[in-house]
């Protein structure tokens, strides 16, 4: 397997030499660069598995950097790293993009944790079992393109919407568990609330079902979670 390409963007030099050493004592050395401006020029010219991403950066800070990177249709993986730890500055790094945040000071063992987490879901995702395109009825996702068609016809879908749809689409008739969707898709401690999977499920609904309130593909199991019915069956009572 070859071996992840990494872009660590830091400005902090002693802090940035640190993470280089670690990563590369477990076998995932990365590249590093100091300003945000270069950061997007990059990563949107080149292909990386993983971008740590400070967001008090010269040039442009990290937020912008990930707005400017998803709004290209780039959906490579960006683990923010930051002193502005709130919760408002988490949900915010969520909002524009991000795939995980890491509050300053941090454990080093905790940083290689996230970043071998957010590969691991990479690689999942990227597992298609050789096809990207996946039907429900006459319609269809592409999981590689992050675009469909439904019946309200083609579609765009962003990388989290994607990643949730492939969990529900390899289970089935099974119920999906809300946490177990904030695990597979973001990492267990990335969001407060598993309202947040309620959100994209809506934005999913909109895109594949003729009418969201009374889904045939995409159904809401009350306190529990979401199951993906492959015949398009309405269920009693949902809404």
């Amino acid at each position: 397997m070859a071996q992840p390409r990494i872009l660590l963007v830091e400005d902090e030099l002693s802090l940035a030499e640190g993470i280089r050493l670690n990563l590369d004592m477990e076998g995932l050395p990365c590249e590093w660069i100091t300003r945000g401006d270069e950061a997007l020029r990059r990563v949107l010219a080149e292909r990386f598995d993983l971008v740590i991403l400070d967001v008090m950066l010269p040039g442009m800070d990290g937020f912008s950097v990930c707005e400017r990177v998803r709004d290209a249709k780039n959906f490579t993986p960006i683990l923010f790293l930051t002193a502005k730890n709130t919760e408002d500055d988490r949900v915010h790094g969520f909002e524009t993009g991000g795939d995980d945040y890491l509050g300053k000071p941090f454990q080093v063992k905790e940083l290689i944790l996230r970043v071998r987490a957010i590969l691991r879901r990479e690689a999942w995702y990227r597992n298609r079992g050789g096809e990207g395109r996946q039907h429900f009825g006459e319609h269809w996702v592409d999981f590689e393109n992050y675009a469909g068609e439904g019946p309200g016809g083609p579609f765009q879908l962003g990388m989290k919407e994607c990643m949730i749809l492939k969990l529900l689409m390899e289970r089935p008739g099974q119920v999906v568990s809300r946490a177990d969707i904030l695990d597979r898709v973001w990492g267990e401690d990335a969001y407060p609330t598993t309202r947040t999977v309620d959100n994209f499920i809506v934005r999913i609904r909109r895109c594949m079902e003729k009418d969201p309130h009374h889904p045939r593909w995409v159904h809401t199991i009350r306190s529990v979670g979401y199951l993906y019915d492959p015949e398009g069956r309405q269920r009693k009572g949902e809404d």
